[in-house]
């Protein structure tokens, strides 16, 4: 072999070498960014069991109204685990969302005349009749056996 051709090869090898090197770097980034959001959802998905079992509480304790506490915890259960948002002990919430869907929120609410809020509230209170007694089932059901414990980090 020629010196030349020696000298190619040694830079060939040198370059594959440089290479392989910078690919490593950036598969170590990768990884490293993927441990990361790994770390992030879950700290999210404990972070959200946490708020759900804190609401299925106060909807038992009638700390929140129930139309409000089925609402924020259906939302939640989307976020938290779909399936479990599926389950026929969680139905009711989707019921409560479905049925209030076309319910004027915050300013829209408040821009309401007296008569069509009235309409709104007497809604809420037939669906709250309906529906109490599933609803406060279903937040004890979340909370006794779908949900980790407090100490239990999802």
């Amino acid at each position: 072999m020629t010196p030349f051709a020696t000298l190619l090869l040694i830079a060939a090898l040198l370059l594959v070498a440089v290479l392989a090197g910078y690919a490593l770097h950036l598969w170590r980034k990768v990884w490293r960014r993927e441990q990361q959001l790994a770390d992030m959802q879950s700290q999210q998905h404990t972070a959200l069991a946490a708020d759900l079992r804190v609401l299925a509480g106060s909807l038992l304790d009638e700390q929140v109204p129930l139309i409000e506490g089925a609402i924020r915890i259906k939302v939640l259960l989307d976020n938290y685990d779909a399936t479990l948002g599926q389950d026929p002990r969680c139905q009711v919430f989707q019921v409560l969302f479905e049925e209030t869907a076309q319910v004027p929120t915050h300013e829209a609410w408040k821009a309401l005349d007296r008569s069509e809020r009235r309409h709104h509230e007497a809604r809420f209170s037939a669906l709250e009749l309906q529906h109490k007694a599933e609803a406060r089932r279903s937040a004890r059901w979340l909370l006794d056996e779908a949900l980790p414990k407090n100490h239990q980090a999802a």
